[in-house]
């Protein structure tokens, strides 16, 4: 394979960064389009900063375009506003600099789309595959980033939060550094050509249940679980957006507290589009680590918690939890 010039955007984020590293490691020649002011001291050396709008580019051709782009909030104005038009603008740059090929980081709950932000993603996700170009949709599940919001929170000795019993939900959380190189083979692979791509780590599936479990285990002592009833969610939403009403400026706090509920009830693998449930067995991994590595890493402080808004629950005063846009 010869080196090939790709434009990647998104690289603020901690998952467009990984894929920085990855494809500067190989050896290709990588541009990376972040917006004007952004802090680029992360980035691998080697690459090219260029600072524009997503819908401008410098002056070159490139062989591919890698979308790392997301939503910080999920809220309908954000998601509509970067999930959609900037990704959108993207690809009309990435035609007019002859890319031939666009890969696209999109979310596993797209397979079933409630949320302002999962529609804008499935927007865009339609006018990449009717584009002409090349195309390749990567689908990740949970990322250790997302289920790590309440490690800190456990260490001072405050209880785990799970909705109901714990168990109903499961992922397979991946890591950076693996979801990086699975996009920079999928960026090169012919059978990864025109498809959609749903990917998570090493197996089994974890519930919130079990991340207890993982962190007692770590910490080698009980961890409290404090079980919030599944109905809570229904009455946070109903609340805000009866309030949202009357006060519009409610608006994002009640599509914030519908996110929150979504992930308490669904799972982040794939489903089974005929029975309606998600199969965990069916889901792909990818990778070698874990996510009681991850956790670990962070028990010890050789690494820190960054997760900018995608974690499902927030460190939060008082013992109580927020909720916020995740894969």
């Amino acid at each position: 394979m010869t080196n090939q010039r790709i434009l990647l955007a998104g690289v603020t984020g901690t998952i467009g960064r990984a894929v920085a590293h990855d494809l500067a490691r190989g050896g290709h020649d990588v541009t990376c389009l972040v917006r004007p002011g952004s802090q680029t001291a992360d980035l691998p050396a080697g690459v090219t900063v260029h600072a524009g709008e997503p819908g401008t580019v410098p002056g070159l051709n490139f062989d591919a375009v890698v979308s790392c782009i997301a939503s910080r909030s999920g809220v309908a104005e954000d998601a509509w506003a970067v999930d959609h038009r900037a990704n959108g603008a993207l690809l009309s740059a990435a035609k007019a600099s002859g890319a031939g090929r666009f890969v696209l980081v999109s979310a596993i709950c797209l397979q079933k789309p409630e949320l302002a932000f999962q529609h804008a993603k499935l927007a865009f996700e339609g006018e990449l595959r009717a584009s002409g170009l090349d195309w390749t949709i990567v689908r990740p599940t949970a990322f250790f980033k997302s289920l790590s919001g309440q490690v800190a929170r456990v260490q001072a000795g405050k209880p785990f939060l799970v909705f109901g019993d714990g168990a109903a939900t499961a992922c397979k959380p991946i890591s950076d550094r693996d979801l990086a190189a699975f996009v920079g083979d999928a960026l090169f692979d012919p059978a990864a050509r025109n498809t959609v791509l749903p990917v998570g780590g090493p197996g089994p599936a974890i519930t919130p249940a079990d991340q207890a479990l993982l962190l007692a285990d770590l910490l080698r002592r009980p961890v409290p679980i404090r079980r919030v009833p599944p109905w809570f969610m229904d009455r946070i939403v109903g609340a805000l957006t009866l309030a949202a009403k009357i006060l519009p400026s409610l608006g994002a706090k009640a599509e914030l507290a519908r996110i929150g509920r979504y992930y308490s009830r669904e799972s982040m693998l794939l489903l089974d589009q005929k029975t309606g449930e998600y199969d965990a067995q069916a889901t792909p991994e990818y990778g070698a680590d874990t996510l009681r590595e991850h956790y670990a890493a962070l028990i010890s402080g050789e690494v820190a918690h960054d997760a900018g808004s995608q974690q499902v629950f927030k460190p939060a005063k008082a013992g109580t939890g927020g909720s916020s846009h995740a894969p």
